[in-house]
C-alpha cells in the first residue's frame, strides 16, 4: 500500500486556496517514491512542457521519457513543494530537493520555481526554471553561470 496521500480526481481547476495546496501536496507524494503514472495522469494529453534548458516538449509520451530519464538519474529523490499563488486557472509553487546521482554518487540538491496552466484540473502547460548543484557546496554567481 502506498503512503502517497489521495486526491479523487475533481474534473475542474483549484478554486481556493486549500484545493491549489492539496494538489501541490499531492504532486509532491507523487516524487517519492517516484509514481510516473499518476504523474502523467495529472497531465493533459495534449500537455505542453517548458523545464530549464531542455527544449520545449509536448505530449504524454514525451512526458513519461523526461520522467523515465529523472527517476533512473535521481536516486532517494526527497522533494518538498510550497505553493505561492493560485490565480483563475494558473498556480505557482517552489521546491527544494535532493537526491544522490545514480551514476556518480554525488549527493545533489535543487531549487525550481513553477508555473502551472491548468485545464479541467490537470496541468495542460508546465514551466519551471531549476537550478541544482552538488549539495553542500556554496556556489557563488561565476560558478553558478558556468
Amino acid at each position: 500500500m502506498s503512503n502517497q496521500p489521495s486526491l479523487k480526481a475533481s474534473g475542474h481547476n483549484p478554486h481556493t486556496i486549500e484545493e491549489a495546496q492539496q494538489l501541490v501536496k499531492y504532486v509532491e507524494s507523487l516524487f517519492m517514491p517516484w509514481n510516473i503514472d499518476a504523474l502523467i495522469d495529472g497531465f493533459t494529453d495534449d500537455c505542453i512542457v517548458r523545464f530549464g534548458t531542455l527544449p520545449e516538449f509536448r505530449g504524454k509520451q514525451a512526458l513519461r521519457r523526461f520522467f523515465t530519464a529523472r527517476s533512473s538519474k535521481q536516486n532517494g529523490y526527497r522533494l518538498t513543494k510550497q505553493l505561492r499563488t493560485l490565480a483563475n486557472d494558473t498556480m505557482t509553487n517552489i521546491w527544494d530537493g535532493e537526491w544522490e546521482d545514480k551514476t556518480t554518487g554525488r549527493k545533489m540538491k535543487g531549487f525550481g520555481v513553477e508555473v502551472w496552466k491548468m485545464r479541467d484540473g490537470k496541468i495542460a502547460i508546465w514551466e519551471a526554471a531549476f537550478n541544482s548543484a552538488p549539495a553542500g557546496e556554496t556556489l557563488d554567481v561565476a560558478k553558478m553561470l558556468g
